[in-house]
């Protein structure tokens, strides 16, 4: 093994601009590989780093979680992974395994667990150096551009609903189509659920139909939580959106014993009535995204099922404005980055 040169894309300092700087790669340390980057979604966690919301945070750091390459080196105490191989890496980006969550296999809980492009440089670059850990294999059926979006939007969605104990036949409503909402439509569908997709306008109506959805609401025109009940209400809601109102007038949606699991992080707090939670037996949770485990799951599930993310491509070196594309909210659906390797 040897250094390598490459490109990344670092902020300087938290509200700074971007900036393309060629540095130095080392070779992976003990417990780690270095990962030839083919492919690097875009996504709106990137701006803890680019704002410096995430606590600690140390710059310069080079952003991105949704990491699809190849192994360029692999450190010789790494007994699963070989040079050549393709692999992803998303948002956990490794474990300690000796805190007490890891000690009983709970990996994403853990507590000194950390972020890819946060805890230390991300995929905004021609390489990464991650801990092994936290890596998954992608499947042949899945090209890089695809692969990439998957590792976090997709791994999110999936490993809620999953989790989420519905089972086939029962009604799940996901909530907002957008970057994961796309994803989570074809996920339920796929799943077998009767998938109702609510959003904003009847725009939207031929796509929810197009990924896969029975049933579509719109929500400027119809009371979601009212047309859930006549349908018997929903088991899960997965709620993708960051509107806050928007989530608190789905709740009512639930039916008995139903739950609504929190993917987008709303831009304010918002109140809930109890007594329907109570009276119902309703609950609602929040999901983080999952292991490297996790996310191959997810890889190979989205490969049997032909689910894809919709995507726009920008090339490494412009990666400012594949960024302000995905912050603007225009992007159909996910921006990736791609580094010409």
């Amino acid at each position: 093994m040897a250094s390598v040169r490459g490109r990344a894309v670092e902020v300087p300092a938290a509200g700074g601009e971007f900036r393309l700087v060629e540095r130095e790669f080392p070779d992976p340390p003990s417990g780690h590989v270095r990962i030839r980057v083919q492919a690097c979604g875009v996504c709106h966690s990137d701006s803890l780093t680019k704002e410096g919301l995430w606590p600690g945070l140390q710059y310069p750091r080079v952003p991105g979680h949704e990491v699809a390459g190849v192994l360029d080196a692999v450190a010789s105490d790494v007994p699963l992974f070989k040079v050549g191989q393709r692999v992803g890496l998303g948002w956990h980006g490794g474990h300690c395994n000796y805190c007490e969550a890891c000690r009983r296999g709970d990996f994403i809980l853990c507590a000194n667990g950390q972020v890819s492009g946060i805890s230390f440089d991300g995929g905004y670059a021609d390489y990464v150096i991650a801990p092994a850990n936290a890596l998954a294999f992608i499947p042949e059926e899945l090209q890089d551009v695809d692969a990439a979006p998957l590792l976090c939007a997709g791994i999110t969605t999936f490993n809620s609903l999953r989790n989420s104990g519905a089972r086939p036949g029962d009604t799940v409503a996901i909530l907002g189509i957008g970057g994961l909402g796309h994803l989570a439509v074809q996920y339920a569908a796929k799943s077998g659920y009767r998938t109702v997709a609510i959003a904003r306008g009847e725009d939207k109506a031929p796509l929810a139909k197009q990924l896969g959805a029975h049933l579509y609401i719109d929500s400027t025109k119809q009371d979601p939580a009212a047309e859930l009940q006549k349908l018997g209400g929903a088991t899960v809601i997965l709620s993708t959106v960051t509107n806050a109102d928007a989530l608190a007038s789905a709740i009512g949606g639930l039916a008995n014993g139903g739950k609504i699991i929190i993917n987008g992080v709303p831009e304010k707090e918002w109140a809930v009535n109890a007594i329907p939670l109570i009276l119902g037996r309703r609950s609602i949770v929040g999901w983080p995204s999952g292991t490297g485990m996790d996310s191959e799951d997810t890889l190979n599930f989205s490969a049997l099922s032909g689910i894809k993310p919709m995507t726009e491509t920008y090339p490494l070196e412009k990666a400012a404005e594949g960024y302000e594309r995905m912050m603007s909210g225009k992007a159909r659906f996910r921006v990736v980055l791609t580094t010409g390797a």
